[in-house]
């Protein structure tokens, strides 16, 4: 048994890395996110299966982008609304290709859902509140606080300190409560992603 999750982060991690070769200006980004929901996870008290496959949906939860233009990826200046559009595609796109790949659920519904918001602002389906599996509150948090604090093609990095403050800002709105508090806790005692991503 423990071989097979073995095999099974291992090919999580294979797919992360071509996407980070597809897509290079999010480089680690995918693996700081899987780390830092799996330590807001971790201090929520989830079980050892939710764990697991909240750092696989984390780990490849930007999948979809691979049937991305890459010219709209790596595009140096602010997306165009239409750009904006085919970008936003890529949670469903990934939902479709793991869910074909037969990965066992929640994975691909979380890897849906990350872009979803609390008050039903996100996309793509806008889902609320309790519509959103947990997991994807915790992914959602942690993806936008890694690429707020992370340089992105068209801005520098704007670092944990503002990352920080856009989750408190949105917590219970735009974020779910319990996942910011995490978050929160999590960065500032271990100052930043460095302490505890390999």
């Amino acid at each position: 048994m423990e071989d097979l999750k073995h095999l099974v982060n291992s090919l999580a991690h294979a797919l992360s890395l071509a996407v980070e070769t597809y897509d290079p200006g999010t480089y680690g980004h995918q693996r700081r996110v899987a780390w830092l929901s799996r330590a807001i996870g971790e201090r929520l008290g989830l079980d050892l299966e939710r764990l697991q496959k909240l750092y696989i949906a984390s780990l490849i939860h930007d999948v979809g982008k691979i049937a991305l233009p890459v010219e709209v990826l790596s595009k140096p200046s602010r997306l165009k609304d239409e750009e904006m559009e085919v970008v936003r595609s890529h949670a469903e796109l990934g939902f479709k290709l793991l869910k074909r790949a037969g990965l066992p659920w929640p994975i691909p519904e979380v890897v849906y859902q990350h872009h979803e918001r609390m008050d039903g602002s996100g996309y793509p389906r806008g889902l609320k509140g309790e519509e959103i599996l947990f997991e994807a509150r915790i992914l959602a948090v942690a993806d936008v606080v890694e690429a707020i604090s992370s340089s992105r093609p068209h801005r520098g990095t704007l670092g944990v300190e503002v990352a920080l403050e856009e989750i408190l800002k949105g917590k219970g709105k735009l974020y779910d409560p319990q996942a910011v508090d995490a978050c929160v806790e999590i960065l500032s005692r271990s100052q930043g992603f460095g302490s505890f991503v390999p």
